[in-house]
């Protein structure tokens, strides 16, 4: 029997459910990693609808179609036919919109007769008595979940419902599944550059999948190796940022001016550019204090929050080469360059004057 209770659960409790043959009545899909909540959603399509989607037991809504909760309750009382559930998917319906909260309290605070009980507004009172057969999926995909709790209605709402938040996966998830994938197609990837493709995609699953296929095409030999994601991957627009700054620490003068001069021609903010080559500054920096204190990559990733290993190993092997009173520079340069944009009448000139400065004194 589906259980009536509010979780905020990870998405593998649904796997579990579903083999138990447990699934819930009232669930919200949201969160940033839609591949992977695309799954789920057609894992839950094929266990409550084995006969497709163009029976009687699926309704898909989209929200504007929501005009009255009579709709929605009209779907809600339709007995599945010959089968134990119904699905019904409703994507991007603001069920938590305040004004339709504020509407339906207003109703609330309308004189009542002595004796008299509040009627509880349409949309709690559906949610809260779903029937057993029915399986109702509120899926938010382009617009944000964004629930007030403090709000007595969108309360009760959640009190009922499984929230599930579909988040960008660890790093230890997307390589084993990465693996698997390479896998599946004849490849091999190291955890490194396993590593450096999430981040030069940005570890979304969707994309991911697009360029595992693409490296998997364009590599001659069985393993993937960076070059061949450098070749055919496009980066995501921080990704080019963190190779501009790679550049700089590389001592690449002429690749640092060929990337900056591609993001000022993307219309990239200097402003954002400063902030993230002043921040690779100030790792480098840390980077150098981990070398001279004879501390390690893990103290390096610790102390500067970094997700991937290969980030910490540049940095060490960069600072390596260069002395603290350099890095202490170069932190400098950025402060000044970073306070002199705030009046500078050409902000890109600026920003081209420390990335030569940068690029040409890191040595």
């Amino acid at each position: 029997m589906p259980q009536k209770k509010h979780i905020s659960e990870d998405h593998k409790q649904i796997d579990v459910a579903i083999r138990a043959g447990q699934v819930g009545n009232f669930y919200i899909f949201h969160g940033e990693e839609h591949y992977l909540r695309d799954r789920y959603i057609e894992s839950l399509r094929k266990h409550l609808c084995p006969d497709g989607l163009s029976g009687f037991n699926y309704k898909r809504f989209d929200g504007k179609d929501i005009t009255t909760p009579d709709i929605l309750e009209e779907a809600i009382d339709a007995l599945p036919v010959f089968a134990d559930r119904t699905l019904i998917e409703i994507h991007d319906y603001e069920l938590f919109a305040k004004k339709k909260a504020d509407d339906e309290q207003s109703d609330d605070k309308k004189p009542k007769r002595k004796g008299s009980k509040a009627a509880t507004p349409p949309l709690p009172r559906m949610l809260s008595t779903l029937p057993d057969y029915v399986c109702l999926l509120f899926v938010y995909d382009t617009i944000e979940y964004k629930p007030d709790s403090r709000t007595k209605i969108n309360k009760e709402i959640l009190k009922h419902a499984q929230v599930v938040n579909f988040t960008v996966q660890d790093q230890r998830s997307l390589i084993k599944w990465m693996s698997n994938h390479y896998k599946s197609l004849g490849k091999r990837i190291g955890v490194a550059d396993a590593e450096y493709l999430i981040h030069t995609t940005g570890g979304y699953m969707a994309t991911l999948k697009g360029e595992i296929e693409k490296t998997a095409a364009y590599a001659k030999g069985d393993v993937i190796t960076r070059s061949d994601i450098d070749a055919v991957v496009i980066p995501i627009l921080d990704a080019i940022v963190y190779q501009l700054s790679d550049a700089i620490m590389r001592r690449e003068y002429a690749k640092a001016m060929r990337i900056l001069d591609e993001l000022l021609r993307m219309r990239e903010a200097a402003h954002r550019l400063i902030y993230s080559i002043s921040l690779k500054m100030r790792q480098l920096l840390a980077a150098r204090i981990c070398v001279e204190d004879g501390l390690g990559q893990s103290a390096l990733m610790k102390m500067c929050s970094l997700g991937y290993e290969f980030q910490a190993k540049m940095l060490i092997d960069t600072a390596r080469r260069s002395s603290r009173s350099l890095c202490r520079s170069a932190v400098l340069e950025c402060s000044k360059a970073a306070y002199d944009l705030n009046s500078a009448p050409d902000p890109e000139s600026r920003l081209v004057e420390l990335v030569a400065k940068l690029a040409l004194g890191l040595s």
